[in-house]
């Protein structure tokens, strides 16, 4: 009679965390400060990731919900750990600044909780000057992001 040999486990190799930033280009410069610290926190932490650029705040969450469809349907060629969402939204003289914060934070916070979807919050709000809203987003704030 031959010995059974019991069956070794075998050592789970698991990928690298990959997130997809979205980032509303409204303003370029301070989006380009959110990204540049997003960037260095994902690559610190040893994730992989992508960027979709949005026209704003806005937009992010409908971008994401797309994603969310095509993974699902496995339509999108990578399957994302979760997403750190990016913008700056600055106060004006109308009522837009509180529908874009309102509707992007709501539409966010829906997707993370209906779809179980894990998302850094990183849209900076405030009714401040821009040059005061372009030294905050250099401000490194990332990995509560990332």
């Amino acid at each position: 009679m031959k010995p059974v040999s019991t069956p070794q486990p075998t050592q789970k190799t698991s990928a690298p965390t990959h997130v997809l930033i979205l980032e509303a280009r409204f303003y370029e410069d301070i989006a380009n400060e959110l990204v540049r610290g997003a960037v260095s926190e994902l690559e610190r932490a040893g994730a992989t990731y992508e960027r979709l650029s949005v026209p704003g705040a806005f937009e992010i969450p409908g971008a994401i919900a797309f994603v969310l469809r095509g993974m699902a349907g496995g339509a999108h060629r990578a399957a994302f750990d979760g997403f750190v969402a990016l913008g700056c939204v600055i106060r004006g003289e109308t009522a837009h600044f509180d529908y874009v914060c309102g509707e992007s934070a709501r539409g966010l916070q829906d997707l993370a909780v209906q779809h179980g979807a894990a998302i850094g919050y990183g849209i900076r709000l405030g009714s401040a000057p821009r040059s005061i809203a372009a030294t905050r987003a250099a401000t490194p704030r990332a990995p509560a992001c990332a």
